[in-house]
């Protein structure tokens, strides 16, 4: 049977699962804590009973979970999840007689870091890629195909802790702008004075911008959706002047903000643009599109914006993803105590 203990401020639920002990968070108050131990003995019976699923083909999970993807996920996230499926079934052929769910167990998983990492794939990949794991056999829970999530367990890999991302410095800036064509120049203009996601400047569209309020409105669409919640990004008067241009060149046949031959910006075809020009401008190190993001949040905080507001123009769902520009932060607050004057 189903135990509740509270421990450090949290609930938990103990159980056994053919005779492997399952410890589970379950919340912070009593009610909801109870609730799920409800729920646990309820599924505990189930099983015993014969109504869950006790040795489900993981085989057939994985067409499951990439179609429950397409329907909550956005584009590059299923994209990612597929290839990160594929590195899973390559390490399972290696062991072709684990076939179901129930043959999984946490050493498993904790071997499949060790054979990601000898493929020299870093620790935020394999992370990312446990992240990914977890998600889908906890969907195998929800859906009744297991009674646990045999990755629950399985510690993360550590990462760099002292990594700060790579931004442009304004003379950077004003060189990349310098060296894009007519084409290029309003696109990377916009993420500079925006901090947009890649996803989010590639769908974006004119119903999305709001020429007398100055705002830009990052919402759901009909084929894609923000990776965590829509905002509102201010237009700065620079950033105005540059979008009222690009709407004088628009297409009444393309809704699309930017586009190429009235299409949408073809994946993969900005970051390639940008490895031209930054190798032409002297600083190849910068490669990733996701380095125009760093620069405006960076220079946000240098210039003394907070991190909380950081966090809202960015659109991060946790303020510890906005602390990895805390050190700016921090510069800042040296340097403002030395213009003081008495």
């Amino acid at each position: 049977m189903a135990s509740l203990r509270f421990r450090g401020g949290k609930y938990f639920v103990d159980y056994r699962v053919k005779g492997r002990r399952v410890r589970k968070a379950v919340g912070k108050t009593r009610k909801t804590a109870e609730l799920a131990l409800k729920d646990i003995e309820v599924k505990l019976e189930r099983q015993d009973a014969g109504f869950i699923e006790k040795d489900f083909e993981i085989a057939k999970l994985f067409p499951e979970f990439l179609n429950y993807s397409i329907t909550h996920h956005s584009a590059a996230t299923q994209k990612r999840y597929k290839g990160i499926l594929a590195n899973f079934q390559r390490f399972l052929t290696l062991q072709p007689y684990i076939k179901k769910i129930s043959q999984l167990s946490q050493k498993f998983f904790e071997d499949y870091q060790a054979f990601r990492k000898r493929e020299l794939a870093n620790n935020t990949t394999v992370n990312t890629e446990m992240v990914c794991l977890h998600s889908m056999f906890g969907l195998a829970v929800r859906w009744n195909y297991s009674l646990v999530n045999p990755t629950q367990g399985v510690k993360s890999l550590k990462e760099e802790a002292d990594k700060k991302p790579r931004f442009l410095s304004k003379e950077e800036c004003r060189a990349l702008l310098e060296h894009c064509n007519e084409h290029l120049y309003p696109i990377f203009y916009t993420f500079l004075y925006t901090g947009m996601r890649k996803s989010e400047l590639e769908y974006l569209t004119w119903s999305d911008i709001d020429f007398e309020r100055k705002k830009i409105k990052i919402r759901y669409k009909d084929d894609w959706s923000p990776k965590t919640s829509e905002r509102e990004i201010p237009i700065n008067n620079g950033l105005l002047e540059v979008l009222q241009k690009q709407k004088e060149k628009k297409s009444n046949s393309c809704p699309y903000v930017f586009h190429k031959n009235d299409q949408r910006i073809y994946p993969d075809k900005l970051r390639k643009e940008l490895v031209k020009i930054t190798k032409a401008c002297g600083f190849p190190d910068v490669t990733k599109i996701h380095s125009l993001r760093h620069t405006f949040a960076s220079h946000l905080v240098m210039s003394g914006v907070d991190l909380p507001t950081v966090k809202r123009l960015l659109g991060h769902a946790d303020i510890e993803t906005t602390m990895i520009y805390a050190h700016l932060a921090d510069e800042h607050v040296d340097r403002a105590v030395e213009k003081l004057s008495f």
